[in-house]
């Protein structure tokens, strides 16, 4: 049975305060969504029941080992308007793009587009990918009073391979233009792989509209699931690569549990070959159903529209104290840096905890992510606790 936080939602306008499907005491002001959201009640509940199932294993059927990740797949596909078939089960960020990594040749002298301090997830694996080709990293800085999407458009060429690139930079929310992005990747041939950990779920994507090669998102950020969860979604055109570890569920008849010493050399259908091992979590899998399964019915549209304004009123409050927030043509509908001029100092986010106020602190921007959950009450204890500690 999958819970639902509420039964029904317009789809209109923007969505009312939703604190009291979470567990977040008044004292505390939780801004810290582009780290980890916090688990709904009904989420919380879900995966506890799910977990207790372990308890009687007798009770379980391997029928229920196929089903919840299949209806996780249908879910997360309607979210980006692809296929249950397009959709893969992994567990984290890294382990998308190291099979997108491993699934694409670079070629020697050809490059991947990386942005300057990307997350390291996006990362690693392409250096890993271009010492195994003899390829090269070319990573952009963002121009002085520049964008980000200018930027990368200006660097992708006929020796461009792979542009590895987020939607919103992690550190302080700058936009990337993915359908700018995509047209220059597709004129050069080059794959286009996007980590989009940091807004799937709370701004619209379509892979209709986009068409990457590869696509990953966490699980315990803005789709507000569990940790050790991210969805990868591959193309069509990519889905008869290698996986970068050889389960037996992913293997073409696989659900047929008596006769698994009948070794298969094909895979089960479409992206399911990249599932990593122990796919069928049992408390996992409940509890990020039922995230999605209520995020569907807010919509990504309509949190984005909810949560802009919320954006906005904290950038405009920033910049009354001296803060520099992220610019307004490349700012996040979900998230904003506030640059500190004169750095944060030390321990800025541990004493801005101690007035209830929990932000993360990322070089020298302190990141602001709100959610549905907060209301103007954080957003006054944000600023007091800033204007005491800055």
């Amino acid at each position: 049975m999958i819970l639902r936080a509420v039964e029904s939602w317009d789809g209109g306008g923007t969505i009312p305060n939703q604190r009291h499907l979470f567990d977040l005491p008044d004292t505390v002001a939780y801004l810290r969504c582009a780290a980890a959201s916090p688990l709904l009640q009904s989420a919380l509940a879900a995966g506890q029941a799910g977990l207790a199932k372990k308890a009687h294993p007798w009770s379980l059927g391997p029928e229920e080992a196929q089903r919840e990740p299949e209806r996780l797949r249908t879910l997360v596909a309607a979210l980006i308007e692809a296929k249950p078939d397009d959709i893969a089960l992994v567990p984290s960020a890294s382990y998308g793009l190291s099979t997108a990594a491993a699934n694409l040749t670079i070629g020697p002298g050809r490059s991947v587009v990386l942005l300057d301090r990307q997350f390291p997830s996006n990362v690693y694996p392409w250096r890993a990918a271009v010492q195994r080709d003899g390829g090269l990293l070319t990573t952009i800085w963002q121009p002085p009073g520049g964008t980000w999407t200018e930027a990368v458009l200006d660097a992708i060429g006929p020796d461009t391979a792979v542009v590895a690139v987020p939607g919103f930079h992690w550190i302080d929310g700058s936009r990337l233009d993915l359908e700018a992005v995509a047209a220059k990747s597709r004129q050069h041939g080059a794959a286009l792989v996007l980590d989009l950990s940091q807004s799937l779920g709370a701004v619209p994507f379509s892979v209709r509209q986009i068409d990457p090669d590869f696509m990953v998102a966490v699980a315990e950020k803005w789709m507000m699931g569990p940790v050790q969860l991210a969805y990868l979604y591959v193309a069509p055109r990519r889905q008869g690569g290698t996986p970068i570890e050889h389960g037996w569920a992913n293997r073409a008849g696989s659900e047929d549990h008596a006769n698994l010493d009948r070794y298969a050399e094909t895979f089960q259908p479409g992206a399911r070959r990249f599932d990593v091992g122990e796919r069928s979590n049992y408390a996992t899998l409940p509890a990020a159903i039922c995230a999605l399964d209520q995020l569907l019915i807010w919509t990504p549209d309509a949190i984005a529209r909810t949560l802009a304004p919320i954006v906005q009123d904290i950038a405009r409050g920033a910049a009354t104290m001296g803060l520099v927030p992220t610019p307004l043509a490349a700012r996040a509908p979900h998230m904003v840096g506030l640059r500190v001029p004169d750095g944060p100092g030390p321990d800025l986010a541990q004493r801005l905890a101690a007035h209830g106020v929990h932000v993360s602190i990322r070089g020298d921007v302190v990141r602001v992510a709100p959610h549905l959950y907060n209301h103007d009450g954080d957003i006054d204890r944000l600023f007091d606790a800033l204007h005491a500690e800055l």
